[in-house]
């Protein structure tokens, strides 16, 4: 019996905030990567040698985005308050899941990003003589991820 492999287009990103419709609607997942850092060590005494040994896992910021949407939400505000602030107040965390869906829309895999912030936002370039969407651009780094 063969494997049954998963689609990446079926998910579903749940942000741990107000969870309505336009907040959850991405097009696009990225940065779901974990690397274990290593660090090389000269062994004493023989300078031909070196050894590699593990060191902490890294993992780069996740990167959602979406059709932009002109009114605000509430992702939209967490975003303009914690870039705007200048950290004078602290930044207020939240969990994000993304699930990757089955075919009856049940997730077959859950990747949990704990203690999310906003790090950076963006939107698509304006050109004249394309007719496509704006798309935003939302970048998070994490405390911990579970992968």
């Amino acid at each position: 019996m063969g494997a049954d492999f998963a689609v990446g287009f079926y998910f579903r990103v749940s942000l741990g905030l107000d969870d309505s419709d336009a907040d959850n609607g991405f097009q696009e997942v990225s940065g779901i990567s974990a690397t274990l850092h290593t660090e090389e060590i000269q062994e004493g005494g023989l300078n031909r040698y070196k050894h590699k040994v593990p060191g902490a896992s890294r993992y780069t910021n996740l990167v959602l985005k979406r059709g932009y949407i002109a009114s605000g939400s509430t992702l939209a505000t967490w975003f303009i308050k914690t870039l705007n602030s200048g950290l004078t107040e602290p930044i207020p965390t939240h969990t994000i899941n993304v699930m990757l869906l089955d075919e009856k829309g049940s997730p077959l895999k859950t990747w949990t990003f704990q203690d999310a912030w906003p790090v950076k936002w963006s939107i698509s370039e304006f050109n004249a003589q394309d007719h496509k969407l704006v798309v935003e651009s939302l970048e998070f780094s994490y405390s911990r991820a579970d992968v």
